[in-house]
């Protein structure tokens, strides 16, 4: 019977209950989910990195860590500090870290001593960073005039590739100088007192020594003689079995080379407070410092042209050149920035 108020009976009845019992449903699955315990946040997976972090070339992994960019992708990073590629290199291949910040020349030297390394990222180049500071008193005012001079310098680093280009450049050969085989921490103490004539190194170690020599100092830069590819590297079988950490890596790196490149003062500022270092002295050299993140066939081109060098300094035995492609795993750059790989595969 209609009643001019809409339809009634059993029907109608049936369809309010069944409402209201959905109503009732949803309520309570609302309130369940506002009162649940929060899921767990996924576990962040720890990397050690040995890295040298007074080098402006780590400015990268700096940023990325301090401004909580490895936690945003994943990763716990710990910075695992020393005071050169060579020192970060040897730490990751002793198990003392997971990965290392390191310059070429500790590569080409695992390549050739048939360590199996891999290299998942160059981060940061320069030309500006590796010279040779000398005191004037011993008669030193170029290059030519290291001729029968003691020099300084860590055997088997960059420092040293690029000692012997300078030598060649003024068509000296290495047995024209007496080589003093120096850590880094003995640079200081080694000139002044007086047992070298002048150190072979980079940055920050040439104005360190040039300021200690106050005004008896000289320097030369390397431009035009090496560009250091600054790179990330680890054993093969870690960064090979750890594949996807390895892309949380590059992605945080990513971050932090955006920063260094294009927020250099809020970066400089970073590196400074963390570091208790002066980086006024980087503010004019900023522009030569490319932050970038590749995976290049220069690299390897370098890597050969220095097993040459090695081989002729006896640093290796003669052996066939290894491929140095082997010393790439491209599979975390091609999944994160392939357009950045251009080694040829």
């Amino acid at each position: 019977m209609n009643n001019g108020m809409g339809e009634t009976g059993p029907g109608k009845t049936a369809a309010i209950v069944l409402a209201g019992l959905l109503l009732l449903t949803a309520a309570g699955a609302l309130a369940a989910y506002l009162t649940r315990a929060p899921a767990p946040a996924a576990a962040l997976e720890t990397v050690i990195i040995a890295a040298n972090t007074e080098y402006v070339g780590t400015c990268p992994v700096t940023v990325a860590q301090q401004k909580g960019y490895f936690e945003a992708a994943g990763v716990k990073a710990v910075i695992q500090q020393h005071n050169s590629g060579k020192s970060s290199f040897e730490a990751a291949f002793s198990g003392k870290a997971d990965l290392a910040t390191t310059a070429d020349i500790p590569i080409m030297l695992a390549g050739m001593n048939d360590v199996p390394v891999a290299v998942i990222a160059t981060f940061f180049k320069t030309e500006h960073d590796h010279g040779i500071v000398a005191r004037r008193d011993r008669g030193i005012d170029g290059p030519a005039s290291l001729k029968g001079k003691t020099v300084g310098v860590t055997v088997g680093s960059s420092g040293h590739f690029v000692l012997d280009a300078f030598l060649s450049r003024q068509h000296l050969a290495g047995t024209d100088v007496t080589l003093k085989n120096l850590k880094p921490a003995e640079f200081a103490g080694a000139m002044a007192r007086g047992e070298v004539d002048a150190i072979a190194t980079w940055e920050p170690f040439l104005d360190n020594l040039l300021t200690q020599l106050n005004g008896n100092g000289v320097v030369f830069y390397g431009e035009e003689i090496y560009e250091i590819p600054y790179s990330l590297a680890g054993k093969r079988d870690y960064v090979m079995r750890h594949t996807e950490l390895m892309k949380k890596v590059l992605r945080a790196m990513a971050r932090g080379v955006h920063d260094c490149t294009n927020e250099p003062e809020a970066s400089r500022a970073i590196m400074a407070s963390v570091l208790k270092i002066d980086t006024s002295k980087w503010q004019s050299r900023w522009p030569t410092y490319r932050f970038k993140l590749a995976l290049d066939q220069g690299l390897i081109l370098a890597l050969e042209d220095e097993a040459r060098w090695a081989v002729s300094t006896k640093l290796v035995p003669a052996r066939p050149m290894p491929n140095f492609l082997d010393a790439m795993y491209l599979d975390p750059m091609l999944a994160v920035a392939p357009a950045v790989v251009t080694v040829i595969h």
